[in-house]
């Protein structure tokens, strides 16, 4: 990429009779293919912003706020399980109306996209997981952090609590868990970052919105049947490409190892250097693996 690629702008697009905030690359034209990009627990659209402009030769990406995330306002029901969270984006493809899409998706939102290619198979003609979010139970210290915010009242209110603190220290918080080397933050980008954290500081919902994606993300990883995730990863009947960062603080990077063997069809790449963020922190090199992987998917010149 020659120069920092501005955040894709946006607009509302109404999915099942709810609000949607999506934000596109490059306009569709001939050779471009159609795209979806789903964000983590706690991101944005704007989390893509680098990868898609990668890829714009070659993809036309439709990046959604998930509901209560972003731009996009609180579903009206309250669900942010990952059920909900999948029927919001297989929504949203139906709706671009140019399907099959290429589908990724980053921890929360590979966990997101794994359902949707599992259980819409006819929407998603290839499946891009970046350090996704699968059921791990061995205990980790980061996860455990994250997960005291669902502790009986403790926990809302220490999690209120960290969302009240000074934009920047929410911003250096996030990077030190995400990043393997925050450093690589170019500061127009940083500065973009604290001001979406102060718009979001104003949201009342933007508490119950994280709280209730982490409560859902719970309940899949202690699922048991055909719908639990492990088990729909072998439903996956497209190609997968698979993304890992070997410093990631929050999705082991050992358990790529699984997920190469219970994707059908897969491929998987494990970043040297890179924490939970590859798309952001190494945009080129996670581009050249989806190139690869888009030449398997459909034979042609791409670089």
């Amino acid at each position: 990429m020659a120069e920092l690629a501005p955040w894709w702008p946006g607009a509302a697009v109404e999915v099942d009779g709810r609000e949607l905030f999506v934000r596109r690359g490059p306009e569709p034209s001939a050779g471009r293919e159609p795209a979806v990009f789903v964000h983590g627990l706690g991101g944005s659209a704007t989390n893509w912003t680098d990868l898609m402009a990668e890829l714009g030769d070659v993809l036309a990406g439709a990046a959604p706020d998930l509901p209560g995330f972003g731009e996009s306002p609180p579903p009206p029901d309250d669900d942010y399980s990952i059920d909900a969270h999948a029927d919001v984006v297989a929504g949203l493809v139906e709706a671009l109306g140019r399907g099959p899409v290429h589908l990724f998706g980053n921890s929360m939102g590979g966990a997101v996209a794994t359902r949707v290619a599992a259980q819409r198979p006819e929407l998603v003609r290839s499946l891009t997981l970046v350090t996704p979010a699968l059921p791990d139970l061995r205990p980790r210290p980061h996860p455990y952090q994250l997960l005291s915010g669902l502790l009986p009242v403790l926990g809302p209110v220490g999690h209120a609590w960290l969302l009240r603190r000074p934009p920047e220290a929410q911003v250096r918080t996030m990077l030190d868990m995400c990043y393997h080397d925050p450093g690589r933050v170019p500061p127009p980008r940083m500065t973009a970052t604290v001001e979406e954290y102060r718009r979001r500081a104003g949201l009342a919902h933007v508490s119950r919105a994280e709280l209730g994606s982490l409560r859902g993300l719970v309940q899949e990883y202690v699922r048991s049947g055909p719908r639990a995730l492990w088990r729909q990863a072998g439903l996956v009947e497209c190609p997968v490409l698979l993304v890992y960062g070997r410093h990631d603080k929050l999705v082991d990077a050992r358990m790529a190892l699984r997920a190469g063997q219970a994707f059908r069809d897969s491929r998987t790449v494990v970043l040297s250097d890179s924490g939970h963020l590859p798309m952001m922190e190494h945009p080129a090199a996670v581009a050249r693996e989806v190139r690869a992987l888009l030449d398997d998917v459909a034979p042609g010149p791409r670089r």
